[in-house]
């Protein structure tokens, strides 16, 4: 036992005649861990991209419904009416009228030839 812990803390397993595999063994190991590695940093990256996207998109939001607002207020009818009297046009005094348009019959081509 206490051998086998001498040889394993002096590395004896990589400079034996089988030492080899242990190196093809250790290469791939480290080549796993790197590509872990970068894989978890891709991950974070992607993962602070979203928190970044997400705080604007709740930006855009409230932007979005201030201005809604701010347009609905633009459009009521005391708003407009309190900046024309500014420029000198008032509301409407009398109410509006419905014109109605009679559709008349179409005439045929020839119809339109003889007259």
């Amino acid at each position: 036992m206490k051998n086998g812990v001498y040889s394993l803390l002096k590395a004896r397993f990589l400079l034996n005649e089988d030492a080899v595999k242990n190196w093809r063994f250790i290469v791939f190991i480290i080549f796993l861990g790197i590509l872990m590695i970068a894989n978890t940093q891709r991950f974070e990256q992607k993962v602070f991209k979203i928190i970044a996207l997400t705080n604007k998109s709740k930006e855009l939001r409230s932007e979005f419904v201030d201005r809604r607002s701010e347009l609905m207020k633009l459009k009521m009818e005391s708003t407009v009416s309190a900046k024309m009297v500014d420029k000198g046009i008032f509301p409407s005094t009398v109410p509006p009228v419905k014109i109605k348009v009679r559709k008349e019959k179409e005439k045929t081509f020839f119809q339109k030839l003889w007259q």
